[in-house]
């Protein structure tokens, strides 16, 4: 049994909400997508990119093989357009089936698994991720660092034969919790924060949603701020 809450804000400091997310547990089918700052039409991108994936899972496509798809239609659509700046989204996607899950991503929207703790699944494709992995920079200082923002891979922006899509999969144990968000969750509120706010059983996944959206308002609420939660009961 599958319970899910979800919500987005366009925040405190943005004038539109180029976030998207889908949630749907008849299809199995749970996503964030994060239009580009900075970009033009990046609400536009975000839910092209969602409809996308929507439409080729149904078509029974690999959750992987329906992000490539997504992503091939975004640079298609960007073409026609003859945009001077691209449209660009992020995407962080979650496929469950009776027994399995499969997950899939591209930028800095993030996936993390609750099962007796907060464990990020998902690899950040950034420019300050970049530079942790090299010794570059401490990981402590990586939120403050002034490109914290600047994507390596991003759907609608990154050539399809350079797109490196992000992906993991294992079995589903009752207990077990999804949180797919984008970062405008992730910027102003502590993995700390989120792993408490996950683990209250005594909420309903839309309360404890609910709050973590409350808890990056009261942080600043400087972006967008989207968050999917899926518990397997």
């Amino acid at each position: 049994m599958i319970e899910f809450g979800h919500g987005t804000h366009v925040g405190l400091r943005r004038t539109r909400n180029e976030d998207t997310y889908y949630a749907d547990a008849s299809l199995g089918l749970f996503l964030v997508a994060d239009g580009m700052g900075g970009h033009l039409h990046g609400e536009v991108a975000s839910a092209l990119v969602r409809d996308a994936v929507v439409e080729l899972v149904a078509q029974d496509q690999r959750l992987i093989e329906a992000v490539q798809g997504a992503g091939e239609r975004l640079l298609a659509c960007t073409r026609d357009r003859f945009d001077p700046l691209p449209m660009g989204t992020t995407i962080a996607a979650l496929r469950l089936t009776a027994d399995s899950y499969e997950v899939a991503w591209v930028g800095d929207s993030r996936i993390y698994m609750w099962q007796q703790g907060l464990r990020q699944i998902s690899h950040d494709h950034s420019l300050v991720q970049a530079l942790i992995e090299a010794g570059q920079l401490d990981p402590a200082k990586a939120s403050n660092h002034p490109q914290r923002n600047v994507l390596t891979q991003a759907l609608g922006v990154t050539a399809a034969a350079q797109l490196h899509i992000g992906m993991a999969r294992g079995w589903l144990e009752a207990g077990m919790a999804f949180l797919l968000c984008s970062d405008g969750l992730t910027e102003c509120v502590e993995d700390a924060t989120i792993a408490r706010t996950v683990a209250r059983t005594d909420l309903a996944a839309q309360e404890c949603v609910d709050q973590l959206l409350l808890c990056a308002l009261d942080a600043g609420g400087d972006d967008n701020i989207s968050a999917v939660l899926v518990r397997c009961i």
